[in-house]
Parts: C-alpha cells; structure tokens; sequence
C-alpha cells in the first residue's frame, strides 16, 4: 500500500472516529423515565434498549476504529491479522477498519479459528 492510499485511509478512519464520537456524548436516550401510564414505561423500555443497543455498536465500531488508526500508525494497516496476507483494497473501501481479509474475516464468523483473547484465556487456563 502507498503512502497516498494510507493517507486516504487514515483521513476517513479519522473523520468516522470524529463521528462516532460525537454520537457517543449523547446518552439521554437511556435514562430511565418514570410515567404513570403503564404502556407509556414499556414504549421507553423499548426506546431506552434500542439506544443501550445502538450505544453498544458505536462503542464497539469505535474501538475498531480506534485500533485500524494505531495499525495505520505502527505500519500493520491492511495486513490480516490473521493470516497475515495483504487485505484487499475493495474490502478496505466497505470496511476501513477492518483487521481481518475477506477470507479469515468469514472463518471469524463461523467461529472456525480462536481468537486473541480466546488463545490467552486458554494459556492462562492451563498454567
């Protein structure tokens, strides 16, 4: 990958990092309201999941976001870190914060390779 391409890469990891910052501030969706009609309590117990759920994404993307900007920074931006095989440039352009290939990326989600983590649970778990 080019300097210009990273760079591209870089300004739009940043500009959604801005973005899902911004959306992160706004947690008034999620405090609890008490009304004396019951039906009113379970259309904002509904709301109030939906914002919990909403939040929860945003958190998570952003944390994504977070570490593609620390790959593009140490150099590893587009490498799977997985098989460590070149991340095409189609797949960087849906998923700019992606750390997995297309290939691996679907493997993840069958649940046909561990994890990181799963790997260090497991290591500690034997000691």
């Amino acid at each position: 990958m080019n300097k210009t391409e990273l760079e591209k890469y870089k300004a739009v990891l940043e500009a959604r990092m801005a973005e899902l910052s911004r959306g992160l501030r706004n947690r008034e969706d999620i405090a609890i309201e008490k009304t004396p009609d019951a039906l009113d309590e379970v259309q904002l117990a509904g709301e109030r999941e939906l914002a919990i759920r909403n939040l929860d994404r945003e958190s998570s993307m952003l944390r994504n976001v977070r570490g593609a900007l620390a790959r593009v920074a140490d150099g590893s931006y587009g490498i799977c870190m997985h098989c460590e095989e070149e991340i095409k440039p189609k797949r960087l352009d849906a998923v700019p914060w992606t750390k997995y290939c297309i290939r691996c990326q679907e493997a993840a989600d069958r649940n046909e390779f561990e994890t990181e983590s799963s790997d260090s649970m497991n290591e500690l778990l034997a000691a």
